[in-house]
């Protein structure tokens, strides 16, 4: 079986921030924070339970503008690098869906930081159903939240 090349599995994205790696680094492990910015905007989470450790896990949900509860997902932590690196496995929580890993780094050079999420999954096919889903726009619509939030943390 020829396996695809890992950059066709991937979603790649990269936002620069205008605060410190420790301001985006909180916003990311505490429920408190996670739960102002994730998701795009209308799908607020309205289930946030996080374990923040390796090895620990999250279960999170979404709720649509209607009221309309969108599927539950989550993972388990693999890496916690403070105010530098996070790596963990993301998947709706249906029976057979498929996994995918997001690793985030998080470069900061004279204050400001460079995030990099690359999202890799199992196949290209599923990160194309991922792309028809809406993955990209959604993401892009949670990170601008977290630049609102960012700043207020950081004032």
């Amino acid at each position: 079986m020829k396996t695809e090349p890992e950059t066709d599995r991937q979603i790649i994205i990269i936002r620069q921030f205008d605060v410190p790696a420790r301001v985006l680094f909180l916003a990311h492990s505490k429920p408190e924070h996670v739960m102002k910015w994730f998701g795009p905007v209308g799908w607020p989470l309205t289930t946030c339970e996080m374990d923040f450790r390796v090895g620990g896990r999250y279960h999170f949900a979404m709720t649509g503008p209607g009221g309309e509860a969108g599927p539950p997902f989550g993972g388990e932590y693999l890496e916690i690098e403070p105010h530098r690196r996070l790596v963990y496995t993301n998947g709706f929580e249906a029976p057979g869906s498929p996994r995918f890993e997001v690793a985030i780094t998080f470069e900061e050079i004279g204050g400001k930081t460079t995030l990099t999420m690359v999202s890799t999954f199992e196949s290209k096919a599923v990160r194309d159903e991922y792309v028809e889903l809406g993955f990209k726009e959604g993401t892009n619509s949670g990170l601008d939240q977290l630049a609102d939030l960012a700043a207020t943390l950081n004032a």
